[in-house]
């Protein structure tokens, strides 16, 4: 046969509302963007100066956001095309999402220094932590915790060879750049898709490299990449099952089991606007023996967290562009 290479066809994988809404946060630039916003950010001149973006790169990340609802423009401005951005509902939806990656990076990643950030809930006036909690019960929700079902969207989606390709989770002096960020921490762990995919498996009871090998369809370099950062992160444990030859099996430590909140309330937020109304995975919680999905509550009162209702107390100064 002569000629280039044949075009790389589209794949199959699993279909995932939490791999969807991956898919989104993993674009460092739409996650700083996005973060901003929770802060008060609105207008280009605001997040091109705490940023530090280059000026297309904030026009296409803003576009993008729009395009997929997250954000709407509205004109504040008669005599000129002057924009604020403002979030949609979609896009204050991924407050709890933000939330609980925020309590994964407080509890695990921050290597004994003070937290970056408190938050103080103005419902009940205290300084809280973010809880995930189960819908029917109202109780904390662990990874031991949970049945799963197939939903009524459950089969594959297809994902294309751009999707498909490997890529790291984005520099943290670049996420960090402006703000210190345990959300921007804990998105170094899952925000590369394959260490994602990899992290799903082991949530769905996958413990051996022949079988994340066939499951997720990688190339064994990578999959050995990614099993030893997430080892190195602290997140899985190496057991040898096998001595001749040497064979392991892959386990979640107490720090990788507490990822399973974060995954659960991107899974929430993926099921209400990737899904269609099907969502791919049904939840049952033990302790109650309901159905449910989760939500993210103050430490203090239980009442659920709205970006709206929060103050925070910043324990750090922040970068601005005349700093660097």
């Amino acid at each position: 046969m002569t000629g280039g290479p044949p075009h790389a066809l589209p794949s199959r994988d699993r279909a995932c509302s939490v791999a969807r809404t991956v898919e989104i946060l993993s674009d460092a630039w739409m996650f700083l963007v996005l973060r901003e916003s929770f802060f008060g950010a609105r207008r280009f001149e605001q997040f091109q100066h705490v940023l530090k973006l280059p000026r297309n790169t904030l026009i296409v990340r803003l576009r993008k956001l729009t395009n997929l609802g997250l954000m709407h423009k509205v004109g504040y401005s008669s005599s000129a095309s002057r924009y604020d951005y403002r979030l949609t509902e979609m896009g204050r939806d991924l407050y709890p999402t933000m939330l609980s990656l925020l309590r994964f990076g407080d509890d695990w990643l921050g290597q004994g220094a003070p937290l970056p950030l408190q938050l103080i809930h103005r419902g009940c006036g205290a300084r809280c932590s973010p809880v995930v909690v189960c819908s029917a019960c109202d109780q904390p929700v662990g990874a031991r915790d949970v049945d799963y079902r197939p939903g009524s969207g459950a089969g594959e989606d297809t994902r294309d060879a751009v999707r498909k390709r490997s890529r790291r989770a984005s520099d943290p002096a670049i996420l960090e750049r402006v703000r210190p960020c345990s959300v921007a921490r804990s998105l170094q762990i899952i925000g590369d898709r394959w260490t994602f995919l990899l992290i799903r498996e082991l949530f769905f009871g996958v413990r051996r490299f022949d079988e994340f090998a066939a499951n997720m369809g990688i190339a064994s370099n990578i999959l050995t990449d990614r099993l030893q950062r997430l080892a190195a992160h602290g997140i899985i444990g190496k057991h040898a099952y096998q001595s001749r030859p040497e064979r392991f099996e892959y386990r979640f430590t107490e720090r990788g089991l507490d990822l399973y909140g974060p995954m659960i309330v991107m899974m929430r937020w993926g099921d209400r606007w990737l899904s269609g109304g099907k969502p791919p995975l049904l939840l049952r919680h033990k302790p109650c023996g309901k159905d449910f999905f989760a939500r993210v509550v103050c430490s203090a009162c239980r009442e659920e967290l709205d970006p709206k209702e929060m103050q925070y107390e910043l324990r750090y100064s922040l970068v601005t562009t005349e700093d660097v």
